[in-house]
């Protein structure tokens, strides 16, 4: 059994993993030119909305004013519209930034950055090998078992059960890295 204590600086990405966007001025895409600009979606949602105005003014098409999110970079699990808020892509991107890929699995999970961040505050217990490893550690740190009882139990269908009721939820990053969040 093995588990990592995972810490917040274990959780954050490198600068090179900045979460970015490429957005396109849609009037020279509609004339079939590409033009667009790449901008860093950590930067305050107004500097973002500046850098946008900055690509639609310099556009091969007179008085651009339509743009869409044409792709992205570094939101890892998550997914984002053509046209999702921009708002809402910055605060993704800064909790992406903070989190790294686990931060991204957390919100495509929750819904929200808000249950997100609430989760990893609030809920987060650790990462493991495996569910059962959990299970195993929690128990054994909760309860005196006897040792003549201690082949006898099964961590892996406590594991399941535990997720099944709904005590918490997994979020599984790799191939041996469990995170695991009690439910509030």
């Amino acid at each position: 059994m093995t588990h990592s204590t995972t810490t917040q600086s274990q959780l954050t990405t490198s600068p090179d993993d900045t979460p970015s966007i490429y957005v396109a001025c849609l009037a020279a895409y509609n004339n079939a030119i590409l033009h667009g600009a790449w901008i860093d979606a950590t930067q305050d949602p107004d500097a973002i909305r500046e850098a946008i105005q900055t690509m639609l003014k310099t556009s091969p098409i007179d008085d651009a004013e339509e743009f869409a999110i044409h792709d992205y970079d570094n939101f890892h699990s998550l997914r984002l519209s053509e046209w999702e808020a921009i708002d809402k892509v910055h605060a993704y991107a800064t909790f992406i930034a903070e989190h790294g890929p686990l931060g991204a699995d957390l919100i495509a999970h929750m819904d929200t950055v808000e249950l997100a961040q609430s989760a990893i505050e609030d809920g987060y217990a650790g990462c493991y090998e495996s569910l059962a490893d959990f299970a195993q550690e929690l128990t054994e740190d909760t309860t005196k078992i006897p040792e003549n009882l201690t082949f006898y139990i099964d961590y892996e269908r406590m594991a399941r059960d535990m997720e099944m009721s709904g005590d918490i939820f997994t979020i599984e990053t790799a191939h041996d890295e469990v995170h695991i969040f009690w439910q509030h």
